[in-house]
C-alpha cells in the first residue's frame, strides 16, 4: 500500500512538475511574441509616422508653390498695369441678357476691366431658338480709335470649318453624296498617289493626310479651282490615309470646295452654296468670301504683346503647348510645311496678313470666315433646330470620331465630320461640338441642353478655345447660369405639385 501510495505521489510531483515546466516554456513564448508585437507596433508607428510626414510635406510643397505662382500671377498683373496700362472701361457696350443671366454680362465687362479683351469682342447665346445673351463692345481698332459697333464684323479664322462642316451636311442630307463615298466617285482625278481609297469621312476627318501641299501656292493659284484640284490631286499624301488623323489647318478649306463644287448638281463653289443655300434663305450674314464694298465693316486684328502672353502663360501653362507647337517643331516636320506654305498665311508680331482684304474676298472655309457673334450664333441655332438639315443626321455629330493624338498638333484634339469638340464643362455632361479658331472666336453647341455659344473677338489670344480665358469664362457662366435656371425650374414644379397634392 505505501509503495503504492509514494509511487502516486511522486508521479503526481512529476506531473506537477512537468505542468510547472510547460507554464514556464508557454511564458517565454509569450514574452518573445509580446516583444514581437511591440516591434511591430513601432515599425507601424515610425512608418505611418513616416507617410504622414511626407503627406505633409508634400500638401506644404503643393501649397507653396501654388502660393508662389498666385504670388507671381498677381505681380505679372500689376506690372502688366504698369507696362500697358489698366483695362478698359467699356463704354459702348450694347446688348442684353436673359433673366437669370446677368453673370455672364458681368464676366464680360471684367474680361474688358481686366485687361484681357484689349480691343473688342462680342458673344451671341442662343437657348434652343431664344436668344438668352447678345453682348457686344469695346473697339473694331483700338489703334485708330474706331469703336465696335452692331455692324462690326470679324475674322474668325478656323471657326469657319464649322460652316464648311454644315455645308457638306446639307449635300449629304440631300443624298447627293455619302460620307462612306470615295472621293475618287465624284472625283476620278483624286486617286492618285495612293489616295484612291480616301473618303469624303476621312477628308472631314482630318485623316486623308492632305494636311501639307509640296508645292508652292500663290495668292492666284488658291482663287483658281482647276489649279487647286490639280495640286490637289496630284499630291502624295503626308502619311498612309485612315492611319492617323492630323489638323489640316488650310488645306481643309480646299477640299471641302472641291467636294461641295463636285457634289453640287449646280457646281457651285463652297462661298456661293453657303451664300444661296443658307445666307440669303435664312438672312446669315456670313461670309465666305467678303465683297470689297464691305470691307469697311471688317475689325482689325491685333497679336497679344509679349506681356500679354505671358500673363496668359502664368495664368495657364497649358499655352506653352501651343507655343511649342508653332515655334518648337523640327524643320522637316508636318507643322512647319503647313507653315511655310501659302507663304501668304502670317500670323506675326509685326506682319498679320489676316488684315490684307485681298485675303478678305478670298473664298477659303478653313481659315476666313467673316461674320458677327449673333449671325453665327443663330446659324447653328438653325442646325440644332434641324432646319439646315435633319436632326437624324445632327445626331451622328454628337461625339467625336476621333480622340487620339493629332499627328500635327501633337496633343489629343477630338474631332469629327468637319468638326472639334470641347468637354462639357458641367460635370456628367460629355462634349461641346463645333469649331474654336485662332485667336479664341468659338462657335460651339450643347446638343442635350440645345445651347448654341458664338464668341467672337479681335484682340487675338495665343490659344484657342478652351485654352482662350475670356471664351472659357463666359462659356462656363453661361452653363452655371443654365444649371441655376433648371434647378430653379425643378423646385417651383416640385412646389407646385405638392400644393396640388396638399
Amino acid at each position: 500500500m505505501a509503495t503504492t501510495s509514494t509511487t502516486e505521489i511522486t508521479t503526481t510531483e512529476d506531473v506537477v512538475m512537468k505542468t510547472d515546466d510547460d507554464v514556464v516554456v508557454d511564458e517565454g513564448e509569450e514574452e518573445e511574441k509580446t516583444e514581437e508585437k511591440k516591434q511591430r507596433q513601432r515599425f507601424l508607428l515610425e512608418t505611418g509616422s513616416l507617410q504622414r510626414r511626407l503627406l505633409i510635406y508634400g500638401i506644404s510643397g503643393t501649397l507653396a508653390a501654388v502660393g508662389a505662382w498666385l504670388v507671381l500671377a498677381i505681380a505679372v498683373d500689376n506690372v502688366s498695369i504698369l507696362i500697358e496700362g489698366g483695362g478698359m472701361h467699356l463704354d459702348n457696350l450694347v446688348g442684353h441678357v436673359a433673366p437669370g443671366y446677368e453673370k455672364v454680362e458681368k464676366v464680360f465687362k471684367r474680361n474688358f476691366a481686366d485687361g484681357w479683351e484689349r480691343e473688342g469682342a462680342s458673344i451671341t447665346v442662343y437657348h434652343k431658338d431664344r436668344v438668352i445673351v447678345d453682348l457686344q463692345g469695346g473697339y473694331a481698332d483700338k489703334a485708330s480709335g474706331r469703336k465696335w459697333t452692331p455692324d462690326t464684323r470679324t475674322v474668325v479664322f478656323s471657326t469657319t470649318k464649322a460652316v464648311g462642316a454644315v455645308c457638306v451636311a446639307i449635300l449629304v442630307d440631300r443624298g447627293y453624296i455619302s460620307y462612306d463615298d470615295k472621293m475618287s466617285k465624284i472625283w476620278p482625278e483624286f486617286a492618285q498617289n495612293g489616295k484612291e481609297n480616301i473618303t469624303i469621312d476621312w477628308l472631314m476627318s482630318h485623316r486623308a493626310g492632305l494636311a501639307a501641299l509640296d508645292m508652292p501656292i500663290s495668292i492666284e493659284d488658291a482663287n483658281d479651282f482647276a489649279k487647286m484640284s490639280e495640286v490637289i490631286a496630284s499630291q502624295k499624301p503626308n502619311w498612309e490615309p485612315g492611319t492617323k488623323s492630323g489638323y489640316h489647318a488650310i488645306t481643309y478649306g480646299w477640299i471641302v470646295d472641291q467636294i461641295v463644287r463636285r457634289a453640287d448638281p449646280q457646281g457651285r463653289s463652297v462661298g456661293r452654296f453657303f451664300k444661296e443655300e443658307v445666307a440669303d434663305v435664312h438672312g446669315i450674314d456670313f461670309h465666305i468670301g467678303l465683297p470689297p464694298s464691305e470691307e469697311h465693316t471688317v475689325s482689325r486684328l491685333s497679336m497679344p504683346s509679349t506681356m500679354h502672353l505671358f500673363r496668359e502663360i502664368v495664368h495657364d501653362p497649358r499655352v506653352l503647348i501651343v507655343l511649342a507647337v508653332f515655334n518648337l517643331r523640327p524643320p522637316n516636320s508636318i507643322a512647319r510645311k503647313i507653315a511655310a506654305n501659302p507663304t501668304w498665311f502670317k500670323l506675326e508680331q509685326d506682319v498679320n496678313t489676316f488684315n490684307n482684304p485681298t485675303l478678305h474676298a478670298m473664298e477659303q472655309v478653313a481659315a476666313l470666315g467673316i461674320t458677327k457673334s449673333r449671325d453665327l450664333a443663330r446659324l447653328f441655332s438653325l442646325v440644332q433646330q434641324g432646319k439646315l438639315f435633319s436632326k437624324d443626321l445632327l445626331e451622328k455629330f454628337r461625339v467625336p470620331q476621333v480622340q487620339g493624338i493629332d499627328e500635327v498638333v501633337m496633343t489629343p484634339l477630338p474631332k469629327g465630320h468637319g468638326f472639334l469638340y470641347e468637354r462639357h464643362p458641367m460635370s456628367g455632361k460629355k462634349w461641346l461640338v463645333g469649331h474654336p479658331g485662332y485667336g479664341g472666336s468659338t462657335i460651339m453647341m450643347d446638343l442635350d441642353d440645345g445651347i448654341t455659344i458664338a464668341y467672337v473677338s479681335n484682340g487675338l489670344k495665343t490659344g484657342m478655345g478652351e485654352l482662350t480665358r475670356t471664351y472659357r469664362h463666359l462659356r462656363d457662366a453661361v452653363f452655371e447660369c443654365l444649371e441655376k435656371q433648371k434647378n430653379g425650374a425643378r423646385v417651383f414644379i416640385e412646389d407646385a405639385v405638392q400644393a396640388v397634392a396638399a
